[in-house]
């Protein structure tokens, strides 16, 4: 709960660098377990350097179908132990010297900021050079994260044009343009992107398929129940007028 507030404290500002920015929907999936193994390999290889998720444990991968040696032998670059939490080596303190803020942990990234923003966010990295990273953002301006899977995606540039508006009136437009190809066509790194993002809203609510198919056993059975209730209900109150 602690850290679900912190994160909130964090998104107010956010949803001021967010608006009127069209958010793309994320394909989240808990039954693709492809998708989330493929998502928890991509968080293991580019996020969790900098972003703990510590409220998950390694052998809570288990629940997305890996065994603990698949786990051990391609997940855990920073921990010893399966049963341990998903923390960082990098010291806070040195990260915030570095980046300007502490990189937040993603164990509840996807409730905090949506899913859809976070898939949108990861595509919406442009060059700037104003910046002490180089890099910013479109859906949050003036980010401090540098951009992890540049490579992949290619370099984007922010291109400004004048455009008459509905009411003649010209105005002025921006859209992000690929400068620079990646390794990766734009429908590659959206499927990645989505993986990812696939995975960091499991790991904020990773029960949530448990608690949706008992939901719907609870209801079936108050269902049948209501048929005996009904009847009970009927036989006792027959004498009352």
């Amino acid at each position: 709960m602690k850290k679900l507030i912190a994160l909130v404290l964090l998104v107010a500002p956010l949803a001021v660098h967010a608006e009127g920015v069209k958010l793309e929907k994320a394909p989240v999936n808990f039954e693709n377990k492809a998708s989330l193994q493929r998502g928890a390999k991509i968080f293991a290889n580019y996020c969790l350097s900098c972003h703990s998720a510590d409220a998950v444990r390694y052998n809570k991968l288990e629940g997305i179908g890996l065994t603990e040696d698949q786990i051990a032998q391609n997940l855990m670059f920073a921990a010893s132990k399966v049963g341990s939490r998903m923390t960082v080596a990098i010291n806070p303190a040195d990260a915030a010297k570095w980046f300007g803020v502490a990189p937040p942990d993603l164990s509840l990234a996807t409730r905090a900021y949506g899913a859809n923003w976070i898939y949108t966010y990861l595509q919406s990295f442009y060059r700037d050079d104003s910046r002490p990273t180089g890099w910013n953002n479109t859906v949050f301006k003036n980010v401090a994260m540098p951009f992890p899977l540049w490579q992949q995606q290619g370099v984007q540039k922010l291109v400004v044009e004048d455009v008459k508006g509905a009411n003649g009136k010209m105005e002025k437009v921006d859209h992000l343009v690929l400068a620079t190809h990646g390794t990766m066509t734009r429908v590659q790194y959206q499927a990645m992107v989505g993986d990812l993002v696939n995975y960091l809203d499991w790991v904020s609510k990773p029960n949530k398929a448990t608690r949706e198919k008992t939901g719907i056993f609870v209801l079936l059975f108050l269902a049948v129940l209501l048929i005996p209730a009904y009847y009970l209900k009927k036989e006792y109150w027959k004498d009352i007028h």
